[in-house]
């Protein structure tokens, strides 16, 4: 007996194709600039963003930078976290082996539902990360309707003579 077996000759093609859009998949559009974010110089802070029924949290890793180094701006609902992490070397010298931390100005920009009510925005900054939290507007808060069911005697007679 003969088996015959078919081979796609792309098969190693497309998983190379695959596992190349999962690696460069979220570093390029940081590089080369995106609507959720821009990066406009050597680094850009590390953010999580995430949702419960009454807010938007942003995180953002700011190590190194002081309160004064970064800004934080909100217009036509459109948040923008900008600033400049500065290489300090106090003993001015050359001989480093190594330097793998990045330094210099960023800007991230992300767009915010209209269901956020800007007015009450926070931010607090701890120990390197910056914690905005964005309330969402009471109108847009998904709440439970009670329906009230009213027995009517009429009603009731009406049913049954349309059966």
């Amino acid at each position: 007996m003969t088996l015959m077996v078919k081979r796609d000759p792309f098969s190693e093609f497309r998983s190379f194709q695959n596992e190349f859009g999962r690696v460069f998949g979220s570093a390029l559009p940081r590089l080369f600039g995106n609507e959720e974010g821009v990066l406009s110089g050597n680094w850009a802070p590390s953010v999580d963003i995430s949702e419960d029924d009454n807010t938007i949290v942003l995180e953002a890793d700011l190590p190194g930078l002081k309160p004064g180094d970064f800004s934080l701006s909100i217009e036509n609902y459109r948040l923008t976290l900008s600033g400049e992490r500065k290489f300090e070397n106090e003993t001015k010298r050359d001989n480093y082996h190594r330097v793998e931390r990045s330094y210099g100005s960023f800007t991230r920009t992300f767009s915010l539902p209209n269901t956020v009510n800007v007015e009450d925005v926070k931010a607090d900054f701890t120990d390197g990360v910056l914690r905005v939290t964005l309330p969402k507007r009471e109108e847009v808060k998904a709440r439970q309707i009670n329906v009230t069911v009213k027995t009517d005697a009429n009603a009731a007679k009406v049913n049954a003579a349309v059966k």
